[in-house]
């Protein structure tokens, strides 16, 4: 049984650690939005009023947080709290210079950054992708302690490589969603049934995750949001976060992207059309609105 920290108890971190909670491990939580403290209560999460309540003697600590300026915040913070050897992992998807400048603020420590894949539905199944960085003692003193919550658990090389991984990764999941939606709204130009397409999309070359797994259109995929509404299992804000992020560090290092331009453009006005609360996949519906109506034959 370990004693962990989690920091951060959004819609990713309350029921990541209320997996680690059912596992058998003493977890106590805080986050700065009092209800999702309460919410993790229910789930078997020990509530902790401060942050130095929360990691009191900890083996291990988790953060899972909005943007790259908190984590550098709370790490900062963590650095006169933590004593040597405590693993301290990151599973927020921030920009890769924060997360290997979040690695340098506690050298004392096993420090692993481990953004994670998989979604909401992911988070609460405990199937998670953790793409991990850092160094070799760390990520084997962290492989252990993050199985409740894993499905894959990835090794990409040193501090900051699970953010590097995690960027390119979503870089091309926001793309092939686009390309998803295209191809559905084409096939309904072109007077095809979805369930057809999908039915070739999905066993032919053009198959991917944003067919196979989270089809944009209603029907093919039953657990697709496209069958509730939209409903956000990754939110189009996220999306763009991720699809910004990516951009810039495309930027930094001088790697041409074009295609993850386009579609963080596309993610920008969809999300300025009031779509940044729906999920990421309803990209069809915006696309679906810009497309003039066919002229008369």
């Amino acid at each position: 049984m370990t004693l962990f920290a989690f920091i951060g108890l959004g819609n990713m971190g309350g029921p990541m650690a209320a997996n680690l909670a059912k596992a058998g491990h003493v977890v106590r939580g805080f986050d700065a939005v009092p209800e999702a403290v309460a919410r993790a209560a229910e789930r078997g999460i020990q509530p902790a009023a401060t942050l130095r309540e929360a990691v009191e003697g900890a083996d291990a600590i988790v953060t899972m947080l909005p943007s790259g300026a908190l984590v550098l915040e709370v790490w900062r913070e963590l650095a006169g709290l933590v004593g040597e050897g405590v693993v301290v992992v990151d599973s927020s998807t921030i920009d890769v210079e924060s997360a290997r400048a979040a690695h340098a603020l506690l050298p004392h420590c096993l420090t692993v950054d481990a953004p994670v894949s998989g979604g909401t539905s992911g988070a609460e199944a405990g199937t998670l992708s953790f793409m991990l960085g850092g160094e070799g003692a760390a990520i084997e003193a962290a492989r252990p302690l993050l199985q409740p919550m894993a499905g894959r658990l990835i090794p990409c090389g040193g501090p900051g490589a699970g953010q590097a991984a995690k960027l390119c990764n979503n870089m091309l999941l926001g793309i092939s969603m686009i390309g998803a939606a295209e191809a559905f709204l084409l096939g309904e130009r072109l007077g095809l049934d979805r369930q057809a397409l999908f039915d070739v999309l999905s066993t032919s070359s053009g198959q991917c995750w944003s067919v196979n797994t989270y089809c944009p259109v209603p029907g093919p995929v039953p657990a697709s949001p496209a069958n509730r509404d939209y409903a956000p299992g990754f939110a189009t804000a996220l999306m763009l976060k991720d699809l910004r992020l990516a951009t810039q560090a495309a930027e930094a290092s001088a790697a041409p992207t074009p295609l993850g331009s386009a579609a963080r453009d596309l993610f920008e006005a969809f999300g300025a059309a009031g779509g940044g609360g729906r999920d990421f996949s309803a990209i069809i519906e915006f696309l679906r609105a810009q497309a003039a109506e066919p002229e008369a034959s």
